[in-house]
């Protein structure tokens, strides 16, 4: 069973003012990621420079090229991963499911790295006509082609089961990987420390420019996913209860994939490999509010966004003026939290 025992919250009410309150911390948040850094700011002055009332330059580039692009970067993509780990736990039908499981994160990690390690001899073609956005497009691209071969090899007749899904993404994670590690023997030092960088994930030096393509497929695939809130709980009583009830089981099975893919590689793209947070935040809401998704997406979506700009602020204050790499950090705080509800539900069981 996806649930793995009762929720916290049970009351209709109750779940459903979690959202709002969720939506008040991650406000909250945002400001608090805004104000804190090398330089801090007051919340007066935070208003003022988005009201363009400061006249400071200093303070007015911390605060609009380096902190809000940053912590828009970082809700957004906890959002996204959030909501793809709700999803792909739908439809496997299980609470430890991710969007590492259909090769999505192994994809973009191979078309990264052969962006930085073939950049300068195979791909430089590609290196010079794109610069510094080189290694995003070849992520998202990587991404792209290894989720396409995947489906491919577990489609058979327009339709495809979890299992040939489930069997092909592992099958092509592994021969990903080899390559992977291929590319790492032959990289120089600093192509080395560049990929080994990019696999721990960062949001760092990122701009509005850069950012925005991402951003843009990241939001259309979380409001696809939003929308499918419904078919999925109706999913979950069984792929025949579902056909019964009037779900296109094939068709839903197809969009999920789709957006989680598109989602999921448009995030990895742009920031790297951060692990944990489309498992975890699910899970944890999920336990808190049930397996409905009527509330789940919409608080796992905001949870996503509450974790990561965290993570963040955490990552970039916690050691200045050296920044950790976020992949760390939520790991971090994702896996003790993690075993504490499970210790929690098991708990509450027995008794």
């Amino acid at each position: 069973m996806l649930a793995l025992g009762s929720t916290m919250l049970t009351g209709h009410k109750q779940r459903k003012m979690a959202i709002p309150c969720l939506l008040i911390a991650c406000v909250l948040m945002f400001f608090t990621a805004l104000s804190q850094g090398g330089v801090n700011l007051s919340f007066s002055e935070i208003i003022a420079i988005i009201n363009n009332l400061e006249s400071d330059s200093l303070k007015n580039a911390i605060i609009w090229q380096i902190r809000l692009p940053r912590i828009v970067l970082a809700m957004v993509v906890g959002a996204g991963l959030a909501a793809c780990g709700a999803a792909m736990q739908a439809i496997f039908r299980n609470p430890l499911a991710d969007p590492g499981l259909i090769g999505v994160s192994s994809g973009a990690a191979l078309g990264a790295v052969a962006t930085i390690v073939l950049g300068t001899s195979l791909f430089t073609n590609f290196s010079n006509t794109f610069g510094v956005y080189a290694v995003p497009i070849g992520a998202f691209l990587g991404c792209i082609a290894v989720c396409a071969f995947i489906y491919r090899l577990s489609a058979h007749s327009g339709q495809f089961t979890i299992i040939s899904l489930l069997l092909a993404g592992i099958a092509v994670n592994a021969i990903v990987g080899s390559f992977i590690g291929g590319l790492t023997l032959i990289s120089n030092e600093q192509q080395l420390r560049d990929l080994t960088f990019w696999s721990m994930g960062s949001l760092a030096g990122n701009h509005f420019a850069m950012m925005l393509p991402s951003l843009c497929i990241i939001v259309i695939s979380i409001s696809l996913l939003m929308r499918l809130a419904k078919p999925l709980n109706l999913y979950l009583l069984g792929e025949a209860q579902a056909k019964h009830l009037g779900i296109n089981v094939t068709r839903l099975k197809k969009q999920v994939f789709i957006c989680t893919a598109l989602c999921t590689g448009a995030a990895v793209s742009i920031t790297g490999i951060i692990g944990f947070v489309g498992f975890i935040v699910p899970h944890i809401v999920r336990l808190i509010l049930g397996p409905d998704h009527r509330y789940l997406m919409p608080a796992s979506i905001l949870g996503g966004a509450l974790l990561l700009s965290f993570a963040d602020l955490f990552a970039r204050t916690v050691m200045l003026p050296a920044e950790l790499p976020i992949g760390l950090i939520t790991s971090a705080i994702g896996g003790p939290f993690f075993l504490l509800m499970l210790l929690k539900t098991y708990k509450k069981r027995s008794h």
